[in-house]
């Protein structure tokens, strides 16, 4: 049987059972949307079994309805029906641990309470509220060479410090 002939064939078997064979899913699932699942993989099967086309699609009722209702009953034992099922709402989304986070943050904030006043402020504005140099310069009313310099000088104390908290080892 070569491929238009098995479509046809199959094409007949389809028209002629599906519709009986989805109102017996459906009297066996009590539910519309799995007793089309299980018609569509019972026909599935004899589409798998391409030697089941050869015989008259009369013939072929009751291995369909046999093969649908094991399909319900193997859906019934597996976890299909007795652990899954729908959720009118969904449970709350787990939240990663921020102890990580804030341990570091206390960190970063004790090393920066070690530096001297001028050496904070110029960090803090470059590295948190990510101000440019000539703005950092314009808004202390220094040069920009000596928020360059407090800027490296800063940074090299807070690395000490973290260094001797045991960050960055």
């Amino acid at each position: 049987m070569d491929l238009g002939q098995r479509q046809q064939a199959f094409n007949r078997l389809q028209e002629l059972h599906a519709p009986s064979l989805h109102r017996y899913a459906c009297s066996l699932t009590r539910d519309n949307a799995r007793a089309q699942d299980i018609v569509q993989e019972t026909l599935l099967k004899v589409w798998q079994h391409p030697h089941l086309l050869d015989e008259p699609p009369e013939q072929l009722r009751g291995w369909l309805f046999t093969v649908a209702r094991n399909l319900v009953i193997d859906q019934s034992r597996s976890g299909y029906s007795q652990h899954e099922f729908a959720a009118e709402q969904l449970p709350e989304q787990s939240v990663a641990d921020q102890a990580d986070q804030i341990f570091n943050e206390l960190l970063v904030r004790e090393a920066l309470s070690s530096l001297s006043e001028d050496h904070r402020q110029v960090v803090v504005r470059a590295y948190y509220y990510a101000h440019s140099v000539e703005q950092i310069a314009a808004d202390l009313a220094i040069p920009s060479g000596t928020v360059k310099s407090r800027l490296h000088y800063g940074m090299r104390s807070l690395k000490l410090a973290l260094e001797e908290k045991g960050v960055g080892r």
